[in-house]
């Protein structure tokens, strides 16, 4: 019974750690797009190469 138990509370503290893991994944990939969408405004681009 208490293996049971263990493997329960083991598998609810995964389940809450991964979900921890892709909020701040998320929160992370929506700050470089920001930037990235901001950057285009105004910022020095690479001319066109004329070859």
């Amino acid at each position: 019974m208490l293996i049971y138990m263990l493997a329960t509370a083991m598998t609810i503290v995964m389940l809450i750690a991964t979900a921890f893991g892709l909020h701040q994944e998320a929160g992370r990939v929506r700050v470089k797009a920001d930037a990235r969408r901001l950057e285009g405004f105004g910022a020095a681009r690479k001319p066109y190469r004329h070859f």
